[in-house]
């Protein structure tokens, strides 16, 4: 009996008794709940199990009834005994009953009186280990809903939520991405929290199973801090790491996004660690003009008012889209929501918005929209000095902007090839292929006149062309797309001239 409920607990401990009295063994609270229940007889079946688990039931009520410290019955050809556990005093401990043959076997009452010690010992055990699993994922996912207020810029309730868990959030920050060996995230969770001595956020990212986020303290003061995500890739084999750049608490999506992309070139690096890129972001090149365009696309969104109570309003339905155009179809994990309410929403949007969210051209307006509108350096003051200030309304003319033509000529510039010419093999020839044919790898493949395995290759060497993750989703395909908007309009523009 000790031999059992060291290796297999109380399972092991009832299957062994259940062989024992040649019948059904099991564990009842004291309402005669089933909590464990288990039948080994040669000729048993699942009918039989469950007569056998309803006479515990009723002999778990009768016995609760009576405040007795055993009980049996007869029913039939069968003989139902029933033990309550020892307990702590302020905890209701379960009850062993067992459902056995007549005549029971020899010594079948000694034995249960024997086996229930340890088998209380056991369930006390198993007790703790189920609360703190409970507590855990309590503190998990009170992390978790911190990380979606700051990727949401709800910095104020994530300050407020943050409270009553350690650390307190550090402001600047540096996001890393650790992609872990399968089946080891709690493991590699501790070692980070070891690692950063308990000063860095860690959190189960809730779309990819084998990733953690963290939120690292940065800043000059913070040197130490941000050697934390190459410090995890030497210390944990098999983790690969993705850092940002130092962001504001406020940019913590941005930083999120960089590391990401970090992530796909840290992969095929013998260091499995890589830093994010110096490189501007879209949001902070548009200047006032792409706030306000950014303002009057979105504000049928954000200004929607639901015809009921129940309905998806204006900020959970920015929420929604913000996530879907990070993840994808992970968006339900993100949200915790069914795949068709999330059909339905995007559905709305589409609508509410008069676009398209199936074309790559129309999901890049509004991420770019949604960056600006969460970006609080973005000015959306009109200069004084502008007599009859220009209020754009199309997208075309941001991206003529200087600063964004500059912008896009950066983000391109990876792609360029000395005196290569034009063809199906120049890498954005592949990459305006892919995103004409809305990102989607069957269509780009037939396009191109290759197999789908020899475009996903081409796009997986281009990621470390251009430092940034293409194939999966948080990807640079939007920020791609604009760019290359942004050189065909000041084409165009030229061509008129």
């Amino acid at each position: 009996m000790h031999r059992l409920a060291r290796s297999g607990g109380s399972r092991e401990l009832l299957r062994w008794v259940s062989g024992r009295a040649e019948g059904w063994a099991g564990l009842l609270d004291g309402d005669g709940t089933v909590l464990h229940g288990v039948v080994r007889g040669p000729d048993s079946t699942v009918t039989d199990a469950a007569e056998a688990a309803a006479l515990a039931t009723e002999g778990a009520r009768e016995l609760a009834a009576l405040g007795a410290r055993s009980f049996s019955f007869d029913r039939g050809s069968r003989t139902v005994l029933l033990f309550p556990l020892d307990g702590p005093p302020d905890a209701s401990p379960p009850v062993l009953a067992v459902v056995a043959p007549r005549p029971l076997p020899d010594g079948l009452v000694g034995l249960l009186s024997d086996v229930a010690m340890p088998l209380a010992t056991c369930w006390a055990a198993e007790s703790v280990e189920r609360k703190r699993r409970r507590v855990d994922l309590a503190e998990s996912r009170n992390r978790e809903a911190v990380l979606h207020l700051l990727m949401t810029g709800q910095l104020s309730i994530a300050h407020q939520v943050a409270g009553a868990l350690r650390p307190a959030l550090p402001d600047p920050v540096q996001v890393c991405v650790v992609e872990c060996p399968t089946g080891r995230r709690d493991e590699v969770a501790r070692n980070c929290a070891e690692l950063s001595g308990g000063r860095s956020w860690i959190v189960r990212c809730p779309v990819y199973a084998r990733h953690l986020i963290l939120v690292v303290p940065a800043g000059p003061d913070a040197a130490a801090e941000r050697q934390l995500g190459r410090r995890v890739a030497d210390a944990v084999d098999e983790c690969v790491v993705g850092a940002s750049e130092d962001v504001p608490l406020s940019g913590t999506a941005t930083g999120y996004r960089q590391a990401f992309h970090a992530l796909a070139v840290a992969r095929r690096l013998p260091a499995r660690h890589a830093r994010f890129g110096s490189a501007p972001e879209a949001a902070l090149v548009v200047g006032a003009a792409g706030a306000r365009w950014a303002d009057a696309l979105l504000n049928p969104l954000l200004t929607h008012v639901p015809r009921r109570s129940h309905d998806p309003g204006s900020q959970e339905l920015s929420a929604t889209l913000a996530s879907w155009l990070a993840f994808a179809t992970h968006a339900t994990q993100h949200l915790k929501i069914h795949r068709n309410t999330l059909t339905a929403r995007l559905r709305l949007i589409g609508e509410l918005l008069g676009l398209d969210l199936g074309r790559v051209a129309d999901q890049a307006a509004l991420d770019l929209a949604l960056r600006v509108r969460a970006t609080p350096s973005v000015l959306r003051a009109v200069p004084p000095d502008e007599a009859a200030p220009r209020q754009p309304h199309r997208l075309d003319d941001i991206l003529r902007e200087p600063a964004v033509q500059e912008w896009a000529a950066q983000q391109l510039r990876p792609l360029t090839a000395s005196g290569a010419a034009p063809s199906t093999a120049d890498p954005r020839t592949t990459l305006r292929t892919w995103l004409d044919c809305e990102a989607r790898l069957g269509p780009t493949a037939a396009a191109l006149g290759l197999s789908v395995p020899g475009v996903r290759k081409r796009l997986t060497r281009l990621e470390s062309t251009l430092q940034r993750s293409l194939l999966q989703a948080p990807s640079a395909r939007y920020d791609l797309w604009l760019a290359f908007r942004a050189l065909d309009v000041a084409g165009a523009d030229g061509a008129v001239r």
